[in-house]
């Protein structure tokens, strides 16, 4: 079992789950109260050691299943079943004994599972799920159903697909390993998923974990303001305070600081891929506007327009972003990226707005279409204001490739940053907070 549980924790960590060493030995006694072969209870416990936030917990699931696969109930004979039979008998009665036997041998005929073969959890699923035909089975018993019937039947047939999920994977697991079936099913982390390849799910995973990464993000910047209130040891009123103690400097003395929150001026390119990126750092952004003194957007394709009045007091900043995209003007010319010119616009417009206490951050991949970089632009907002910095959402191999033009770009820049997930993300906001 020690060493089940050390591979377990082991595929957790390559998963990005941070299970420190005291974590792991707080599972390891809280798996000696519950039963062994109570998956639930056993999944609950490790769960509720191991797991630090919500957005999380899929990995998790998908790891455990895979390394507490229990062995299959149900023996590989019973050739002669007529499976139409038991489906329709698995369906109507949602009893789980049939069910398992359904799925157990649904798998051993329809799947074409071959030892030895490549883990294609996903494929052997669909592959049975589609020879049984589920659906159509589902379909014929709902159009003879009453209502109270069809809720029944829809959750018998979500029971059979999970269980031939599981079968497959107590399959997977006997041949291959639970090590092998784990990495088949691993996923990154909400915090891990790439902005410019993100697919549909991990979109709608992306705007989950924002909400709570925001309040955690808010806390700490201001515990560290909170904190930073003592400021610098004054030395010399340190050493004179200490001749009534002896020398010994019982009293520090600091120097009063003076803490501002910081003004942002934020850039954004809005065109093709680049525009998740964007989206999910604007909202991440004014999601801690209370930790900023001002926060002004502007958004740009060829040509550049603010947007600040559309975040102003918005509680669903995704609203906000839809009406960005509806009503801001960012098309001078053609509508393709322009950085010169989006450039040029706002230093003619908004350049003499910027002040000493205002840090610029520009949101893009610089890829400006051979259009001419106007990276001078730049160096007059780094003289003019505070801070001035780059977030690239592509990864650094393709910078100053093709049209990308980062390398102009970053020599007038206090930072260029390769900013490809919400990780990268955060790391950058707790600087600039």
């Amino acid at each position: 079992m020690l060493d089940l549980l050390a591979g377990f924790v082991g595929e957790l960590r390559a998963a990005g789950l941070p299970v420190s060493l005291t974590e792991n030995i707080d599972a390891m006694d809280a798996v000696r109260h519950v039963p062994l072969d109570d998956r639930p209870a056993l999944r609950a416990a490790m769960a509720a050691t191991m797991v630090k936030r919500p957005e999380h917990r899929p990995a998790f699931d998908a790891v455990f299943d895979a390394f507490f696969s229990l062995a299959p109930a149900v023996a590989d004979g019973d050739d002669d079943t007529d499976l139409s039979a038991l489906l329709d008998e698995a369906l109507r009665s949602g009893d789980e004994e049939a069910v398992r036997r359904l799925a157990h041998l649904a798998v051993a005929r329809l799947a074409g599972m071959e030892e030895g073969r490549g883990v294609r959890g996903s494929a052997y699923v669909f592959k049975t799920m589609r020879s049984l035909d589920v659906e159509g089975a589902l379909a014929r018993l709902l159009a003879g159903a009453g209502w109270l019937e069809r809720d029944d039947l829809a959750a018998a047939g979500q029971r059979i697909r999970d269980e031939v999920e599981a079968e497959v994977r107590r399959r997977l697991v006997a041949d291959r390993g639970p090590q092998a079936v784990a990495r088949s099913v691993r996923r990154p982390l909400p915090e891990d998923v790439d902005f410019l390849h993100a697919s549909r799910e991990d979109l709608a995973a992306l705007q989950r974990s924002l909400r709570p990464l925001a309040r955690r993000m808010a806390a700490r910047l201001a515990r560290r303001r909170r904190l930073g209130r003592h400021g610098r040891l004054d030395f010399r009123r340190t050493l004179r305070r200490s001749l009534s103690t002896g020398g010994v400097p019982a009293d520090p003395r600091f120097r009063r600081p003076h803490p501002h929150k910081p003004e942002i001026v934020v850039l954004a390119d809005v065109s093709g891929s680049v525009a998740t990126f964007a989206r999910f750092t604007l909202q991440l952004v004014h999601a801690l506007a209370g930790e900023f003194s001002a926060i002004r957007t502007f958004v740009f394709i060829d040509g550049i327009d603010e947007v600040t009045h559309l975040f102003a007091g918005a509680d669903d900043l995704a609203a906000a972003l839809v009406r960005v995209h509806e009503e801001a003007d960012v098309v001078a010319a053609d509508g393709h990226s322009d950085y010169g010119r989006a450039l040029e616009t706002f230093w003619a417009r908004w350049g003499r707005e910027i002040t000493p206490r205002t840090s610029v951050v520009i949101l893009g991949d610089a890829r400006n279409n051979y259009h001419a970089s106007s990276a001078g632009v730049l160096g007059d907002l780094r003289r003019r204001g505070r801070r001035l910095w780059w977030l690239n959402p592509e990864p650094r191999s393709y910078w100053d490739t093709g049209d990308s033009i980062v390398a102009e770009y970053a020599v007038h820049c206090d930072g260029v940053f390769e900013c490809r997930n919400l990780r990268q993300l955060e790391a950058f906001v707790s600087q600039i907070g």
